[in-house]
């Protein structure tokens, strides 16, 4: 979210005025890109048109099955005789001249109702990521030269009704680089769009927020890449286009004091939506990096451990070979085998004995 206080205004010739402008409360809104892509998935739903294959496609022919007894598959077979086609299967997914497997229908559910409150906290998050300039440049517009944003433009700006007159205003206030930009991104579209009056492609300009149309969109229509809405007609497919936060946008000065309007504020309700207040954020800071890593919590913290990474994967062992595997399993090994151990000391030592019993017996026998 921005947390500029006042913002400046900027005349036709690019330089700064003497008058600035309070942030509007939606800078401060939080910045869900999670329901920014849920919202802006559903109304894209909306824009689509019905399609289907012909109702009798692939069954236009008069076609029955043999049954069974003849030593062929039960599918439906082309009447008739004197033609390669007769005899042949019809009908099915899996024969050539078929109909296609679950055909798509007209009346299948294409369009998404989503929630007021949904679509007015994702519009509100989208105007909220347009005054950070990381996701705005981070979104691929040319925004290194311009002083601030987010860019506003004094009331004059929306009585321009040439194109020459628009050109010089985008270069006064050195944001031109981004629709020359889109002019150099315009190209041929790769498959079957570019037969379906879907031919080329180009990348998206700047959004122009105006409040009162007195030639402003004449003035810019042209250009290639920008865009014009009416601050009252906010609308999330412009201000995210493809569910990417951070659009670039020039304001006008009556649409930009008009936001809060609008929108209202956490407190405050807006007059255009009835009884809707901006939604609260949970936390004032977001960044929970740097929260993480301020000296207030790092003082009271634990000390970090040592650096432990478990095995992702571990041999088997036999326990009847490893002994540390088996008393890991039956403790009571260790006893078992120290016993074990002993009793067989015990049996050595007396046959040791009996060895030397024997031996000195022996030799007594010899010296007698």
């Amino acid at each position: 979210m921005a947390a500029r206080p006042v913002v400046s205004v900027f005349g036709l010739n690019g330089s700064k005025l003497e008058a600035t402008i309070a942030l509007p409360s939606v800078f401060t809104a939080p910045i869900r890109p999670d329901l920014v892509q849920f919202v802006h998935k559903n109304m894209a739903k909306n824009r689509r048109q019905a399609y289907a294959p012909k109702q009798q496609a692939g069954e236009e022919t008069s076609a029955e099955s043999w049954g069974t007894g003849r030593a062929v598959a039960r599918i439906p077979r082309v009447s008739g005789s004197g033609t390669h086609r007769a005899g042949q299967a019809a009908f099915g997914n899996m024969t050539r001249g078929g109909r296609m497997f679950a055909p798509n229908k007209v009346w299948r559910k294409w369009h998404v109702r989503t929630n007021s409150n949904q679509k007015r906290y994702a519009t509100a998050s989208a105007v909220a990521a347009t005054g950070v300039p990381a996701l705005v440049s981070g979104r691929g517009h040319r925004i290194s030269e311009i002083e601030e944003v987010p860019l506003v433009v004094s009331a004059e700006v929306e009585s321009l009704n040439k194109t020459k007159e628009a050109i010089a205003l985008l270069k006064a206030v050195k944001a031109f680089d981004d629709v020359a930009k889109v002019s150099s991104s315009r190209s041929i579209r790769a498959g079957r769009g570019k037969m379906r009056n879907r031919r080329h492609r180009q990348r998206r300009g700047p959004l122009v927020v105006y409040a009162q149309d007195s030639g402003i969109t004449h003035a810019f229509r042209n250009l290639p890449g920008v865009e014009l809405v009416n601050v009252t007609r906010l609308n999330l497919l412009q201000l995210a286009p493809g569910g990417h936060l951070g659009r670039f946008v020039i304001w006008t000065q009556p649409a930009f004091e008009a936001l809060n309007a609008v929108f209202g504020s956490q407190t405050e309700a807006s007059e255009q939506k009835k009884g809707y207040t901006l939604p609260i954020p949970v936390i004032s800071n977001p960044d929970v990096t740097r929260l993480i890593a301020s000296s207030e919590i790092q003082a009271v913290v634990r000390p970090a451990g040592a650096p432990f990474t478990k095995r992702p994967f571990v041999q088997k062992k036999n326990p009847l070979r490893n002994s540390q595997v088996l008393v890991r399993l039956n403790p009571y090994a260790q006893v078992l085998r120290r016993a074990e151990i002993l009793g067989q000391n015990k049996r050595t030592t007396k046959k040791s004995h009996k060895k030397s019993a024997s031996k000195k017996f022996l030799d007594i026998l010899k010296a007698d």
